[in-house]
Order: C-alpha cells, then sequence, then structure tokens
C-alpha cells in the first residue's frame, strides 16, 4: 500500500503539533552503607532534613542527619533488599502516608498499607507524617467528657475530649486493658479510635484485634501496627502516622479522635537505637538530647479545635511502661511534663485484686470537673470520692498496726471498703455514665453499708438490672439530662429504698 506525499506530510505535522518534550530530572545519589535500618548516602548534597528519599527498588527512606560528605537516613522497610552502590534519588517531599475514612476499620502498617488481608486501602488522599501542632487561637478549653466507662476513671479522673491523659504503670498491670476498654465505651459516643501498636508482639496485637471485634469497635477503630519484628525506623514512625490520620479526620470531617500509643516507652528505645547508630551524642541514660521533642511535639498535637475550625478533637492517650515503678525516671517524668494528668497503675493493687489498680493518690486529671457531667461531679457523687478514698488507706494503713479503733473510724473502714469494692470493675465491660452515678451515689449514701463486703459486687448487678428493668423511663430522662437535681435526686432516693426492701428480703 502506498501513501500520496501530502498524507505523509499531514502525519508528519501531527505528530511534531503534538510533540512534548519529557526530561526526567533527578537529584541522585549513591548508597555508600547499609545496617540496621540506617542507611548512609553519598551526592545528595541538596537534601533536606525529614526528606523522603527512594530507592532504585522502591524500598523508601527518610533523611535525619545531613553531614558534611554524606547524608544519614532511616530505611522506612526491609533494608535487607538494599546493596551498596543503589541508586537513591530524592522526591523533594515529606514522608506521608494515606488517610480518611477508608482507613477505618482496617488493620495497617505505619506507611498505610494494610496488613488485614482485607484488600488494598483505596485512601487516594495523603497527609504529611509531621505537623506543627495548632496554634493558642484554633484551640478552645477542654470541657467536653471523653467516657471511658471505667468507674474510677470518670469519676476520680475524668478526660475529656483533647486532653492528653497518660497511662502509666509496670508490666503487667492493666495499661492496655483500660486503653481498650475505653475505645469499646466509644461504640454510641460518635469518636473514631486509632490504636498504635508500638514494638509488641504480634500475637499481643491480633488479641487485642480479636477483641475488638467481638465488641464491634473495629467498625470506628484503626489499628497501626509495627511490631517488635519490625525495624526501629516503623517504630519510631507509627505514633507520628497515626496521628496524622487521626487529624484528617479532624480536620476535613470535623470528627472527634481518640489515639492510644501503646507504648511511648518503645517508641524512645527505637529512637535511642536510630540516634545512635547514627553517631549522634547520647545523653541521660544513652538516650540522644532531643528525646523531650520526640513525645511533645507528637502529644502536642491533641486538642480541641475552636468552632471556627470545626470543633473537632483529637484526643492522646499514651502509655509508658515503668521498672519497679520508678515513676522517677528519665522517659516516666519526661512524659509526665507533657501531658495534663496521668492515671497511674500499681502492681501491689492488681495483685491484690483491686482492677483497674488505678493509685489515687499519684493519678490525677488536670482537666478536672470541667471534663465531668454535671451529675458525676455531684457533691453526694463523686466530688469528695477522691479525699475520702486517699483518707480511707491512711486509715486503713493505721488499723494494720493493730491499735483499738473507735466506732466512727470503724464505720469510716467499712464504708471505704465497700467503695473500693464497688470502683472494681471487669475486662471489657465498660459503664454507662449514669450507671456509674448510681452506683457511686448509692454507697456515698449509706445504702451498702450493710451489705457483706462479699456481695457488693452482686448488690451492684442487681441495683443496675432493677433501675433498667423496672424504672427505664427514670433511667432514660437522666441520661438524656445528666444532672442530678434535686427531683432526680429524690426520685433516686424512692428507687434505692424501694430496691433496699426487696433486696434484704
Amino acid at each position: 500500500m502506498r501513501f500520496k506525499p501530502e498524507e505523509i506530510t499531514s502525519v508528519l505535522r501531527k505528530e511534531l503539533e503534538e510533540f512534548e518534550s519529557r526530561v526526567d530530572v533527578a537529584e541522585v545519589g549513591t548508597l555508600l552503607e547499609i545496617g540496621d535500618g540506617i542507611a548512609r548516602i553519598y551526592g545528595l548534597d541538596k537534601a533536606a532534613a525529614g526528606e523522603m528519599l527512594e530507592f532504585e527498588n522502591g524500598v523508601r527512606a527518610q533523611v535525619l542527619n545531613l553531614e558534611e560528605g554524606s547524608i544519614g537516613a532511616i530505611v522506612l522497610g526491609d533494608f535487607t533488599e538494599l546493596e551498596e552502590g543503589m541508586i537513591v534519588k530524592r522526591t523533594g517531599a515529606l514522608i506521608e502516608v494515606p488517610v480518611g475514612l477508608e482507613m477505618v476499620g482496617r488493620v495497617i502498617d505505619p506507611l498505610g498499607n494494610p496488613i488485614d488481608g482485607k484488600g488494598p486501602v483505596t485512601s487516594e488522599t495523603t497527609r504529611p507524617v509531621e505537623l506543627i501542632a495548632p496554634g493558642i487561637a484554633d484551640r478552645q478549653p477542654v470541657k467536653e467528657p471523653l467516657q471511658t466507662g471505667i468507674k474510677a476513671i470518670d469519676s476520680m479522673t475524668p478526660i475529656g475530649r483533647g486532653q492528653r491523659e497518660l497511662i502509666i504503670g509496670d508490666r503487667k498491670t492493666g495499661k492496655t486493658a483500660l486503653a481498650i476498654d475505653t475505645i469499646i465505651n466509644q461504640k454510641h459516643e460518635n469518636v473514631i479510635c486509632f490504636y498504635i501498636a508500638i514494638g509488641q508482639k504480634e500475637s499481643t496485637v491480633a488479641g487485642v484485634v480479636e477483641q475488638l471485634e467481638r465488641a464491634g469497635a473495629m467498625a470506628y477503630t484503626t489499628v497501626i501496627v509495627s511490631s517488635a519484628a519490625d525495624p526501629a525506623p516503623l517504630q519510631y514512625i507509627a505514633p507520628y502516622s497515626g496521628c496524622t490520620m487521626a487529624e484528617h479526620l479532624m480536620y476535613e470531617h470535623q470528627r472527634h479522635t481518640l489515639c492510644i500509643y501503646d507504648d511511648l516507652t518503645k517508641q524512645a528505645a527505637a529512637y535511642r537505637q536510630l540516634s545512635l547508630l547514627l553517631r549522634r551524642p547520647p545523653g541521660r541514660e544513652a538516650y540522644p538530647g532531643d528525646v523531650f521533642y520526640l513525645h511533645s511535639r507528637l502529644l502536642e498535637r491533641a486538642v480541641k479545635l475552636s468552632d471556627d475550625r470545626g470543633g473537632g478533637s483529637l484526643t492522646a492517650l499514651p502509655i509508658i511502661e515503668t521498672q519497679e515503678g520508678e515513676v522517677s525516671a528519665y522517659i516516666p517524668t519526661n512524659v509526665i511534663s507533657i501531658t495534663d494528668g496521668q492515671i497511674y497503675l500499681v502492681p501491689d493493687l492488681f495483685n491484690a485484686g483491686v482492677r483497674p489498680a488505678v493509685d489515687v493518690g499519684i493519678s490525677v486529671s488536670r482537666v478536672g470537673g470541667a471534663a465531668q457531667v454535671p451529675a458525676m461531679k455531684h457533691k453526694k457523687v463523686a466530688g469528695g470520692l477522691r479525699i475520702a478514698l486517699a483518707s480511707f488507706r491512711e486509715l486503713e494503713a493505721f488499723s494494720q498496726i493493730g491499735t483499738d479503733i473507735d466506732k466512727t473510724t470503724k464505720a469510716l473502714l467499712d464504708r471505704g471498703r465497700r467503695m473500693v469494692e464497688i470502683l472494681k470493675q471487669g475486662q471489657f465491660v465498660p459503664m454507662n455514665v449514669i450507671d456509674q452515678v448510681i452506683i457511686i451515689y448509692a454507697a456515698n449514701n449509706g445504702f451498702l453499708d450493710a451489705v457483706p463486703i462479699a456481695r457488693v459486687r452482686e448488690y451492684e448487678q442487681k441495683l443496675l438490672e432493677h433501675v433498667q428493668n423496672a424504672h427505664a423511663g427514670f433511667r432514660e430522662a437522666f441520661i438524656e439530662s445528666k444532672e442530678l437535681t434535686e427531683d432526680v435526686e429524690n426520685e433516686l432516693l424512692k428507687i434505692l429504698e424501694g430496691f433496699q426492701e426487696t433486696w434484704s428480703a
């Protein structure tokens, strides 16, 4: 087949008109050294601190050290796939992760890759993992409660939306259990939760996910996993990734979010490892000098946004593990000074069967009653509960000496023991705040004084069942108002007196 000259000319003219010059210019360097998640790279003179790099096989890294002849970067992936001499190129961007409602209900790694076997994450929106915390003008006071469903917390160390409340204690004292209960209690609270597991065994995290699935909590929860088997760079970056995903929902969707960092002790250890390998000068306990900034720039991102910015919130519950109750160690004191209070769990109470094992003497919430519903902070409910329990502990210690005690002191001890029993709570059974108010009010006002200590938990269960079944209308109205007015109190007294007769019988 022969073409006419004019046909050839027209085709050539069209091709020339549509031709675009595409030249891909990238600054590249060479991998000099690789090991333990640290890459030393030559040739990237214009790289910036925090910038993302990409190796020729697709593995990403983040610049941490800028040195005279080379740069030090942390590898965010499998560093065993890298070899000396590989080409590395700058991306000109900060490290980003996928964000959006598509992440909710998934189990992912710190880079946003799914690890739950439910297919790819469909989100196309990304956000830098490191962002500056909102300024004062963008914030409003923390005054809206974030109910944990745990009597000992909601009554004595209340948490508000936008607060940073530290959960601290030795290993195996129930820190994670407390956090998981809080997630489960958000089922009807319209709060999206992010559980960030740092340096834990994969089997432990799988157990947490299974428990959340069983409680129906995975429908509003994202689990970010950087296990003990993952390299230190992923453990270092995991909390920032989770915080970024929560921030996106807070800013773009005006949602209330909750971030649980479990735990920041392991993140600090991972950062120490990276810093030592990068030959940064070690400070106290071999941690680098900026380890305080490691946690402060994360926890400062917790916020209750002003109404002009949408009114969303990001509540942070960091977890810190202590050694032999040493709260004055370096990392614990750092995080205590950053947060707005702490819930201190002690092994002695835990081993004695007081669970959650909250030490009311050291535990504190610097937001306090501002983050409680009016009924809970009423003087006849939780108003004097902390002082009463602290006094009971003192009296209990004194009474163990064996000295004879008077009737008044004995009565105080008896009521204190019943109050301790009331504040005990099983795992994975968070309570509605009004049910908490009812049982604490009953204990404070002498309705349990004649109940044997061994039957206090039974009394609580039967009383709450009685209120839910026989006085459902009163309970619903109380839940709606959340105020212990004089009329509500009189009605509650009648219910308690009526139940007392059937219980005694």
